[in-house]
Parts: structure tokens; sequence; C-alpha cells
């Protein structure tokens, strides 16, 4: 390379891409697109700062990958330069595939299409631009590389993109309950019989990680007001679709026109370039300029659910451990309807019920724990943490969410 690129992260400090390859690979407008998308989607209604992108978020992970396979090295384990910058593409990309506003529309302007299968049909379809040179890329992301640690540093439960979203969701949040110390994690990984491991002087580490991220998902990814406007956005583009698929024509981007006029399905994508390219032009600008423009549509359903984005009227949620009876729900939905005056087969895209749920450690993807004797152990086994055994119990918690009010002329 001439000269190495460098780029200014607010968490990391400077970053260096370390090759032409990965350079290139930044530039691509399938990775620029990244810049458009935020990483935690609708989260700054309650949390401001969080307005850090799916490009931050990359980026950084490549930097904590290339750190830790640096650790690596030192500690015996042999790594190849094709490996090496393989590992840094896979994770680079492994977030190429979501859509505007992330989670919130994987089901809804796409029927079950998960982002992690669209980001590898776009790791693909990179690879034949670039004549092939991501191809170990490629088979490190879908586990098909022999040496299986790499594909576990990509994905599992102590990834470096977990590593990277927890530290970098704290920052921007604010969420200082968050911080998990992911220096010293680093420092205490190692290979062993081809799994990565975790030193067992670091299993402190381990706990604070995982009591962490399930911190995090209460206090900020599923906090009350994201799901009550995740759940709008959903209503909201579920609405857009029905109207737009019986005849009506919106004033939008021709990618997003597109997704909304036709119901397309992962076969669809996998037999078909063109479409992913499409989506792969769709991002959070697409999403809030039709918002803009429907604030005055003549659907009332439409224009209320996007005046209330507009205006931070979101819907009033009520999230409890306890299941409602069904009961309850439908004297709920009820008084919902009466209350604000529309028919009962509008109703539901303005009243929501349902769960979420959340764990710290799923014991069937291992941490594994490298002891002073040479044993490999489950973090959960380790005896002093009875804490990781209680939160691998997953924990639930019931919503429902309704429209305060509306406004019913246009």
């Amino acid at each position: 390379m001439k000269s190495q690129k460098i780029l200014n992260d607010p968490v990391y400090g400077f970053i260096t891409i370390p090759s032409e390859l990965i350079f290139a690979i930044i530039d691509h407008p399938y990775f620029q697109r990244l810049r458009r998308i935020k990483q935690l989607g609708l989260t700054d209604f309650v949390y401001p700062g969080a307005h850090h992108t799916r490009f931050h978020h990359a980026i950084g992970a490549m930097h904590l990958m290339s750190i830790t396979l640096d650790h690596l090295r030192n500690k015996g384990t042999e790594i190849s330069d094709e490996e090496y910058e393989a590992s840094l593409i896979a994770i680079l990309l492994h977030d190429v595939g979501h859509g505007p506003f992330s989670h919130a529309l994987e089901y809804s302007l796409l029927k079950s299409v998960p982002h992690e299968l669209l980001s590898l049909l776009t790791l693909e379809l990179l690879n034949q631009e670039f004549s092939g040179k991501l191809t170990l890329a490629l088979r490190i992301f879908k586990n098909q590389y022999e040496r299986k640690f790499f594909f576990q540093l990509v994905s599992s439960q102590l990834d470096i993109d977990r590593l990277d979203y927890l530290q970098r969701d704290c920052f921007f949040t604010g969420v200082s309950e968050g911080t998990i110390g992911a220096d010293r994690i680093i420092k205490m990984m190692d290979v062993k019989n081809d799994q990565v491991v975790i030193e067992e002087k670091g299993i402190y580490s381990i706990e604070n990680f995982l009591s962490a991220r399930r911190l995090m998902y209460w206090q900020v990814y599923l906090h009350k007001t994201t799901v009550s406007a995740e759940k709008m956005l959903i209503n909201l583009i579920t609405r857009a679709k029905h109207l737009r698929q019986s005849g009506t024509n919106f004033m939008i981007s021709d990618e997003f026109d597109y997704l909304l006029s036709h119901e397309l399905t992962l076969a669809d994508f996998q037999s078909n370039q063109g479409l992913l390219k499409i989506f792969l032009e769709l991002d959070d600008f697409d999403i809030w300029g039709a918002i803009k423009l429907w604030k005055r549509h003549p659907d009332y359903i439409l224009r209320n659910i996007s005046q209330m984005f507009l205006t931070r009227n979101l819907f009033k949620i009520r999230l409890s451990n306890e299941k409602p009876s069904d009961g309850e729900i439908a004297e709920l939905q009820e008084k919902t309807r009466m209350k604000l005056g529309i028919p009962e087969s509008d109703l539901p895209f303005f009243f929501s019920s349902g769960t979420v749920s959340n764990y710290g450690y799923l014991t069937r993807d291992r941490i594994n724990i490298l002891t002073k004797k040479g044993e490999v152990i489950d973090v959960a086994q380790a005896a002093d943490l009875p804490n990781i055994k209680v939160m691998s119990k997953i924990v639930e918690k019931h919503y429902i969410c309704k429209a305060k009010s509306l406004n019913l002329n246009s």
C-alpha cells in the first residue's frame, strides 16, 4: 500500500486499514451504505446519543479482530497473512446485509429473510466483483474453513462482533453499566484444540461480559420505549405494503417502492442477484423520507403513525413479568378501539401485544475456559460462578402497547 489509510474512531482512537483489498471493500458502495444505517435503529428516541452507524461498528470490529489475531500470534498460534486478511474481511462484512432500522424491519419489509443470509449473499456478490479474492473470507464466514476457531471469532457467544457492539453502544448511549473490558478479554484469549478458549484468570472478565450484555438488552436493546417505537414502525410498513399492493402509488425512492410492491422470499434473493442489488440501495433515509411525505397522506393510519414518529408521540407501553390473560388483552383492545374511534379491522395498527426475551448465556454454544491444569471446561461449570448458571435461563417479558390518541381528520 502506498500510504496506509488511518481512521479516527471515538472508541479506540486511530485505526489502520491494513491492506489495499480491505480499503477497496470499505470504499465499495455496498459497504458505504452502512454509513446511512444506524446501529441502534430507533434507540435514539431513548438515548439521544445513539446515532452511531453500522459503518462505525464494522470498522471497529475489524480493528478488534486485528488486535485479537496479533495476540494469538504472540501466544504461538500460527496464522498466515492470508488467514489474517480473510478474518478481517469476514468480520468487516458480517453486517453488510442489514437493512434500514435493522431488526425492526427484518420481518416486515421482507418476510423471514434474516440479515445474516443477506450478508452471506452480499459477500458472495462482492467475491465475484473482486475476482475471487474474498473466497477464504467466505469459507470462514460460512464455517467451512478447516480451522474452526476463525469462525468462532466471527460468530459465537464471545465473538468480536459482540465485543465491539457492547463497547460502542455503551459509549454512545452513555449506559456505563454495559462496560465489558474487551482489552482484557482479548488478552486472555488463546486457541486450544482449534477452539477459542479463555485463560482461567480471565473468568471474571467473562462473567462481567455476560452480565453487561444481559443488562444492555434490558436497558438499551429491549428498552420499553424502543420496543414501542419498533412496533409502530412495523405497523407503518405493514400498512404501506398493504396500500401499495392494493394499487396506491407513493412518492418514494424506486428501491423502497419495489420492496413495498413485492413479497420477496429468501429464495428470490438467492436466485436473482438483481433483487439483492435493489435491496443494497436501501437505507434509513428511504424510510425517513417516506415518513415525512406520509405525514399528510389521506390514509389516516399512515398519516397518524408518521406524525407520531416525527413528533415522538409514541405508543404507550406496559412491560411486565406477568403474562396478561386473553380476557385482559381483549378488554384493553376494546377500550383502545372505543377511545380512538376506529373500526375493529384497523385496531392492529394501533394496538400490539407480545413477548420479548433475553438471556445471558446459552450453554449449547459454549464459552470455553482453559484451566491452569490445561483442561478445557464450559464457563458455566466454573466452581465459584453461580451467576452464569442463573444467566443461562431465558427471561421473558410481556408487552402491551397502544396509541394514546389519533387525528382522524385529513
